[in-house]
């Protein structure tokens, strides 16, 4: 995680919170497509095929299970 930028990690803690884009946007006070970026870097930054495998990374890393990220 460490190649995540700071807004990057603000956005991943989020998706693992189970917010959706519209949500996460409003809350950080960004617009839709900016989040929708920040996810596509998260997803490319970290490997991963597509949103669900982001989102299972992030609901992981939430709950404590940090063993996917070592």
């Amino acid at each position: 995680l460490e190649a995540l930028s700071n807004r990057e990690m603000q956005v991943f803690e989020l998706i693992g919170r189970g917010q959706g884009t519209r949500e996460i946007a409003e809350r950080l006070h960004l617009s839709v497509h900016t989040i929708e970026s920040h996810r596509e870097n998260i997803r490319m930054k970290l490997g991963l095929r597509n949103g669900t495998e982001l989102l299972r990374r992030a609901v992981s890393w939430t709950l404590g299970d940090r063993s996917e990220l070592a």
